[in-house]
């Protein structure tokens, strides 16, 4: 009798069911499976692992062709395992499906954003591009036309002599024994003459016994006797109101406002306010009045009074062979430069200041029909003011002469003319506010007073060119009256619309302040060192208080903007810098001066610095 054969799961080993012989071994095993638990229950994940591993690797090895209608294959698998396999792949193939799609989706945004960035760069950015262009090319010119100057002299190249001890007191342009020969028959022989005067190439020796300045602000008031051309007779019997000095020690000079007729310097400048209408001279700023010229200054007294109430004033006087005005002002760190009114206009822009000042500085304001008077109109802003000071003025003492009375009604009778208004009179003193009207004078429109400058003659930065008597700077966009324009030191960053006037693009001005912001610092990092040699400090940190500043009188030989000026006052040092805009660059200078600070037009390859 045949033995039935359940249809059990077969082992490694073991028949395939439906053959025709049972071993003996395959019922124990049985036997065995079903008196023990199940042994995948009880083992670890690791060991059911390999199993798996093991079962798939088995499986790998029957063709599909082997399994049976029942689902059983050769080694007695079910089918249930390859159907987990093929799921499991199903869910990777998806997986990576998704991956790729994500990955698709990632690029194609990249490529959208940075399309996006490009186009709104080219058309957002498109003119500082221009602009950083047209800086590079700039600067490349210059580049290449110093190198060229080296190469030139690169043969010539050679261990400099020093000068002759007469040319100590030399300024280019100035030297008297060739102007008298050069001027003409009006007497200009102080006036600024570049003629075949003679070129030397040697090193200017500082004068005998020079030594270093006093620092800032000390030096303001004491200088050394032996850094100046002038002996101690000159200081003694020097009569200008703001030339009063006194010795204070045998090698030392100490300036002081002291005169026969004011009290001082303060009582001088608290008078000139309260003639304007002002409760005192701190009210200068709020008056709209930042920079003023003072013509034959002196030694800059009254510049260095202003200077404590946030004037900015700048120096204008005759050269000198001794004693010069100009040299003693600039050794007490305030600014000055060598000018006169005798033919030339003044190299600064029109309506550039916003008071001229003159105490006793020797100008005949009555002579050549009253051609002075012009040039300080073309000068002052709209609304600003001429401040005179002369013994002429006096009407209890000089007035009571016939010549004087006649030169003081013809300067009178001319600021009318100019259609400035007379605001006080007071001992020496007088005050005139020029008019903010660009026309409607009646001077002007019944035409008994100077006419209007055509265009050709109303250049707005004139290079030492001949006086012109006629209005100028009525033609300019800068006519604006003091009392509108913003007060120091908001004056100092101009809005889109004054940037405008001057042809200058917001982000450009902006990006030459962070610039210049960035070099003072690198600047100072490497002079401090130098400056503070007796004051050691480290890179970084803040500078010693006064007196311990020795940095003072600062030139910028091409200012542009002057964002150099700007970043040095932002950066709290105490100096004041000479703004210098070459004749062959771009003209900012009256850029420069709207902005509250001082500078010059200069020719550097035609002729030396003044």
């Amino acid at each position: 009798m045949t033995r039935p054969i359940p249809l059990q799961r077969g082992v490694s080993g073991g028949k395939i069911v439906g053959s025709s012989q049972y071993s003996w071994d395959d019922d124990s095993q049985m036997k065995d499976r079903t008196e023990k638990p199940d042994l995948n229950q009880t083992r670890s994940p690791h060991d059911q692992t390999n199993i798996s591993l093991s079962n798939l690797i088995n499986l790998s090895y029957n063709s599909p062709s082997k399994l049976s209608k029942s689902g059983v294959v050769e080694n007695g698998f079910r089918s249930d395992s390859i159907i987990n396999t093929g799921s499991s792949r199903s869910r990777k193939n998806l997986t990576m499906l998704i991956l790729k799609f994500s990955l698709v989706l990632i690029v194609i945004l990249a490529l959208s954003g940075s399309l996006w960035w490009t186009i709104s760069i080219t058309t957002s950015s498109r003119g500082n591009i221009f602009r950083g262009h047209r800086r590079i090319q700039e600067r490349l010119v210059s580049d290449l036309v110093e190198i060229g100057e080296l190469s030139r002299g690169a043969t010539r190249l050679k261990e400099l002599e020093f000068c002759s001890p007469e040319r100590e007191n030399y300024v280019p342009c100035f030297n008297v024994s060739e102007n008298i020969a050069l001027s003409d028959s009006d007497g200009s022989s102080n006036d600024r003459q570049c003629g075949q005067e003679s070129r030397q190439n040697c090193l200017v020796l500082p004068p005998k016994n020079y030594r270093v300045p006093l620092r800032w602000p000390t030096g303001k008031d004491v200088i050394w006797l032996a850094n100046v051309r002038i002996t101690a007779q000159q200081v003694l019997t020097s009569g200008s109101l703001t030339k009063r000095m006194m010795m204070l020690e045998e090698d030392q000079i100490s300036f002081r406002s002291d005169s026969l007729m004011f009290d001082g310097i303060e009582d001088y400048s608290h008078q000139i306010a309260e003639m304007i209408g002002l409760s005192s001279e701190s009210s200068f700023n709020q008056a709209g009045v930042r920079t003023v010229l003072d013509i034959g200054c002196g030694y800059g007294s009254f510049g260095a009074h202003l200077l404590s109430k946030q004037l900015l004033t700048m120096c204008v006087a005759n050269y000198e062979d001794s004693g010069s005005q100009v040299q003693l002002t600039l050794e007490r760190g305030l600014p000055a430069m060598v000018g006169s009114f005798n033919s030339k206009q003044l190299p600064y822009p029109a309506v550039s200041f916003d008071m001229v000042h003159c105490a006793r500085c020797g100008v005949d304001w009555d002579k050549r029909d009253g051609i002075f008077l012009v040039e300080v109109d073309r000068l002052l802003r709209p609304g600003g003011y001429f401040v005179w000071t002369s013994p002429l003025n006096n009407l209890r003492g000089s007035l009571r002469k016939k010549e004087n009375q006649e030169k003081w009604t013809l300067v009178r009778d001319f600021a009318d003319k100019l259609c400035w208004t007379m605001l006080s009179q007071q001992d020496e003193t007088i005050v005139w506010k020029k008019t903010s009207k660009k026309s409607g004078c009646v001077s002007r429109n019944s035409g008994s007073g100077p006419p209007i400058c055509s265009k050709g003659n109303d250049v707005e930065s004139p290079y030492y060119r001949p006086l012109k008597l006629c209005i100028g700077g009525t033609r300019s966009q800068r006519w604006i009256p003091i009392e509108e324009r913003a007060t120091w030191p908001s004056r100092d960053k101009p809005n889109s619309t004054e940037l405008g006037i001057h042809g200058v693009h917001p982000e450009e001005f902006v990006e030459d302040i962070l610039n210049w912001n960035l070099e003072v610092r690198n600047y100072w990092s490497l002079l401090s060192p130098l400056l503070f040699s007796d004051h050691p400090k480290r890179p970084g940190d803040e500078d010693p208080s006064p007196p311990y500043n020795m940095l003072r009188n600062v030139m910028d030989m091409n200012a542009r903007f002057g964002g150099f000026n700007s970043a040095l006052l932002e950066a709290g040092k105490s100096v004041w810098v000479m703004n210098v805009v070459p004749t062959s660059a771009p003209n900012y200078l009256p850029l420069i001066h709207d902005r509250g600070y001082v500078g010059v037009l200069h020719d550097w390859y035609g002729t030396l610095s003044p």
